[in-house]
């Protein structure tokens, strides 16, 4: 009954995460930094998850985030040559690059990882509600 709860525990802080990371991609879609002089927009970040819980031992059932990556989709581009990063020269002469972020993917993940967080609950309170019945039934 214990390794229910692992398994869903693992699970929960797996989704915490991807929720967490999927505020933040929605909090730094406008984000720019500079490189070389250079503006370039923000990159979408991902998380990996992958079965398994280190925390448990190399073989324990359950799922973890395994890492967490840049998106190597490509930037977007914005026609807008008076802005003060639009490009200055090349075949995107007066684009603003922008970042690949985009807000309704962002926001179906949310659901989805919110969504699986509370199925996750759900198993839990499910699995103590099970134990209480037994430990009733025994007593």
């Amino acid at each position: 009954m214990f390794g229910v709860l692992d398994v869903s525990t693992s699970a929960l802080v797996a989704y915490r995460s991807t929720l967490d990371v999927v505020a933040g991609n929605i909090a730094m879609k406008d984000a720019v930094r500079f490189e070389g002089g250079e503006a370039v927009p923000y990159r979408r970040r991902v998380p990996l998850l992958a079965p398994g819980d280190p925390s448990r031992g190399r073989d324990a059932p359950g799922v973890h985030v395994a890492g967490i990556i840049e998106d190597p989709a490509p930037f977007g581009l914005r026609w807008d040559p008076d802005h003060v990063h639009a490009v200055k020269e090349g075949e995107h002469k007066g684009y603003v690059r922008t970042s690949n972020v985009d807000y309704h993917t962002e926001m179906v993940n949310a659901i989805t990882a919110a969504r699986a967080y509370e199925a996750n609950v759900t198993v839990m309170e499910m699995a103590k509600s099970m134990a209480a019945k037994t430990l009733r039934l025994i007593g």
